[in-house]
């Protein structure tokens, strides 16, 4: 299934490394679900993007030289693959993951050691486990104390890994971005499949099951994120993830789901009409957001920034809150005082890529970044009124929307990585009503 370019991510990364410098990356663990039970497993995606390894009990190290990239595995053992699955092992670490050297596992601190002599800056990330960086410490004194007797030293200074991978991460090449297309062409086909599928009298999570249905029969590895599927007024809550209700004749439907493909997730969000046609109040609140998101997609371009955009939608979004009488006023006057956030108090955007937040400044010293080509991100505007909001008139009440689509930076141009899922009005109603 991967057709990610593993030795081209190292080789990013060896360019950031100095001739006396090293990363070491060690695999998430198995998270417990309940007693004995885990949840499916899913790979740090930090060195999933270095390596390509999906598996528990790794670490990997990069540092300049004549074997650059080591990886400790999980030796074969086939009592365990009886119950767990195959195992690579060392040699397929080596035949299929392009490691310069594999070992097992437990020789981590046999040899680890010896990887960290001559090293100066060591790239790891202290402080997130315990019995980690014990083994860590250990071997950075060994690497000393061997060191001193080849006129060499050991690790002296430290950087957490993140300052210098999720740099690299933040900007996605041809391969990644191949795989966030892929990402949201099924996520795109699992909304065109809900909207015709819902029904009244559904339960929310029969329509999250038609998601992670197309999502899975589609080649994708599963939801990147919890599912958000709210009908109603549950629509008001941002991070709603029950998904248990009832779905009512005459409301909206907000739909927050995303596939990963590779690993890497897209983010999108839809609102639509449960019975099919949207309500003259809801279509007029739906066409403000429409027109944030359309205009805020045009605004996303090389030398551009989240905190403009946002101050772009955020006075789009007023503009739209007074012509419903859900505000009084004036635009500036309703900015400065910030009760606009009432009914839109979230940012308009965040990176994406293998994590749905995914990793990246949005700045440096209170200056903004400005984006570059390469870069992967959301747009998602809303507006939602509460359901219990008495300066509300009756009709606008528990009206919740949401629209996010992924936006590939490309020069002056955005390129709409989820276009495919309909989301003008009049396209969400004509794809519902030929079900």
């Amino acid at each position: 299934m991967n057709t990610l370019d593993f030795k081209q991510h190292r080789q990013r990364a060896l360019e950031r490394l100095g001739p006396d410098e090293a990363i070491l990356l060690f695999a998430s663990s198995p998270a417990v679900r309940t007693g004995t039970s885990t949840y499916r497993y899913r790979p740090n995606s930090d060195l999933f993007w270095l390596t390509g390894w999906e598996q528990p009990e790794a670490v990997a190290v990069l540092r300049h030289g004549d074997k650059p990239f080591t990886l400790f595995v999980r030796p074969r053992d086939v009592h365990a693959e009886m119950w767990e699955g195959a195992r690579p092992g060392p040699d397929g670490a080596m035949e299929r993951f392009g490691a310069d050297a594999a070992y097992p596992i437990h020789e981590l601190e046999q040899h680890l050691p010896g990887l960290l002599t001559g090293v100066s800056r060591l790239h790891y990330a202290f402080g997130h486990n315990a019995d980690r960086d014990a083994i860590v410490r250990t071997a950075i004194r060994k690497s000393i104390n061997a060191g001193r007797k080849q006129g060499y030293w050991g690790p002296e200074h430290f950087s957490d890994h993140s300052v210098l991978l999720h740099e690299l991460r933040l900007v996605k090449q041809h391969d990644e971005i191949d795989a966030m297309r892929e990402a949201g062409r099924i996520t795109a086909l699992a909304h065109k499949a809900i909207m015709r599928g819902t029904r009244p009298g559904m339960h929310e999570y029969e329509v999250e099951s038609m998601l992670l249905d197309v999502f899975r029969r589609n080649g994708s590895t599963g939801p990147g994120y919890t599912s958000i599927v709210a009908g109603g007024a549950n629509a008001t809550c941002l991070h709603y993830t029950d998904n248990n209700q009832p779905l009512n004749a005459g409301e909206l439907i907000l739909v927050d789901a995303g596939a990963e493909h590779t690993f890497y997730t897209a983010d999108v969000t839809r609102t639509y009409p449960i019975s099919g046609t949207f309500s003259a109040v809801q279509r007029a609140v739906y066409d403000h957001v429409l027109d944030a998101q359309l205009r805020a997609i045009e605004a996303v371009r090389v030398g551009a920034t989240f905190s403009a955009i946002h101050d772009g939608v955020v006075r789009r979004l007023v503009e739209g809150l007074l012509d419903l009488g859900l505000l009084h006023g004036g635009v500036d006057e309703r900015i400065e005082d910030g009760s606009y956030k009432k009914y839109y108090p979230h940012g308009t955007g965040h990176w994406l890529g293998l994590d749905v937040h995914d990793v990246g400044t949005y700045g440096r010293n209170g200056v903004n970044r400005p984006f570059v080509d390469g870069m992967v991100l959301t747009i998602e505007p809303g507006i939602y009124v509460p359901a219990d909001d008495l300066d509300a008139h009756p009709d606008f009440r528990g009206i919740g929307i949401r629209i996010e689509d992924d936006i590939l930076v490309s020069g002056d141009t955005p390129e709409v990585l989820t276009s495919d899922a309909p989301k003008h009005p009049k396209d969400i109603e004509a794809w519902i009503a030929a079900r």
